[in-house]
């Protein structure tokens, strides 16, 4: 496959050529990191099947289990799955209404996405709020 068109130009056909050629959107950064975050829910649903095993093995289990979530490392991942976890869910109803024909326009693409991105600071927040805050 060519990377140049038919009258000779050394434009290149594919808009995925990153460089000089192509400056990402929001509509593509949210898409890479929709896929980036439904990987790592599912290295977050190994944690999950973890902690239930722990919990089913006994308290001592159990408690290392807490413990390595209480370390820095297991903080934060417990942050990062939880943000993932709410872009994730609100980025997927976005994609839900453009299977309706919803919201398709440019305009309104980039204002369901900055919407996405607020929804998940603020519920990723409020969240990690009842987790660790909380008393």
């Amino acid at each position: 496959m060519s990377t140049t068109s038919s009258q000779g130009s050394k434009r290149p056909l594919s808009p995925f050529m990153i460089g000089p050629y192509y400056r990402p959107q929001l509509t593509s950064i949210l898409s890479i990191t929709h896929r980036g975050t439904g990987v790592f829910l599912c290295a977050g649903a190994l944690l999950l099947v973890w902690g239930c095993v722990a919990l089913a093995a006994g308290q001592s289990d159990f408690a290392t289990f807490v413990e390595c979530l209480g370390s820095p490392l297991g903080t934060l991942a417990v942050i990062g799955f939880v943000y993932s976890l709410w872009f994730h869910f609100f980025n997927g109803l976005r994609h839900l209404g453009w299977d309706v024909g919803r919201g398709l326009e440019l305009a309104s693409a980039y204002s369901s996405g900055y919407a996405v991105m607020i929804l998940t600071l603020l519920a990723g927040s409020a969240t990690l709020w009842l987790i660790y805050l909380r008393s």
